[in-house]
């Protein structure tokens, strides 16, 4: 029998969000062609800081958020049912309303329908897994994971890297994604955005001293950086982990 017959025979139009609702580290939504919530699973109502999914449907996510945090995602949003492009897999840095910060996976993909026309959007935000550092496909790779947080202000080159794990950066590359669903690449600029961050949070450096100590010697090449993974200047940032 196929998949289309199956719904068909269901009382009420299939949306997954029962399933989803149990996947606590995925954040799951429909949204319609003005970027309001239809659907959401019970992760992002708890980290959005809001009571119940009554509170998020109909809202878009700059509605939802707290400004600055939701303009991110509603440009996201416009751009997939603008361009009926998909978003796939983006590494980026999530901040909620709640105090949530963590690292997801971003797939957004268009909805069409029958005349080809993009109605919404379907997408999925999975927290990046933590590996299991105790494993011996970790050990492999640990002392070029070490070497590069210890030079994060002169960041080592994904070549020097594998050289450092005895591998090709074919080999390197295939087995951080499978310890942590990410390139070598993206596993650098995350740890030097994690870097900067904390330094934001935690500390009254200057924009350019952070910059400097996070590995780019051009300030405003580091706040591009910064923007495309946070969504957020690293102003902006600090201002609202500040004010949290």
């Amino acid at each position: 029998m196929m998949i289309k017959e199956i719904l068909s025979q269901l009382p009420e139009p299939f949306t997954g969000e029962e399933l989803f609702d149990h996947l606590t580290d995925s954040v799951f939504f429909i949204k319609n062609a003005s970027g309001e919530y239809l659907v959401v699973n019970e992760t992002l109502v708890q980290r959005s800081g809001v009571r119940d999914k009554g509170d998020v449907i109909g809202r878009t996510a700059e509605q939802l958020l707290q400004p600055p945090l939701g303009q991110r995602y509603t440009d996201q949003d416009q751009r997939v049912i603008e361009t009926g492009r998909p978003l796939l897999a983006q590494l980026e840095l999530h901040l909620y309303s709640s105090g949530i910060v963590g690292w997801c996976i971003t797939t957004k993909l268009p909805l069409k329908n029958s005349s080809g026309k993009v109605v919404g959007l379907v997408g999925i935000s999975q927290d990046l897994r933590l590996p299991n550092y105790e494993t011996d496909e970790y050990s492999h790779i640990a002392a070029a994971l070490e070497h590069a947080e210890k030079n994060l202000s002169s960041p080592p080159s994904v070549e020097k890297l594998a050289s450092i794990a005895k591998m090709s950066r074919y080999q390197l590359d295939r087995r951080m994604r499978h310890i942590f669903g990410i390139t070598t690449g993206q596993w650098l600029m995350k740890a030097r955005i994690d870097l900067a961050e904390n330094l934001l949070a935690e500390t009254s450096h200057s924009i350019a001293t952070i910059a400097l100590e996070s590995g780019y010697s051009d300030q405003s090449a580091f706040t591009r950086q910064f923007r495309r993974a946070t969504g957020l200047s690293p102003r902006e940032y600090r201002a609202v982990r500040t004010n949290q």
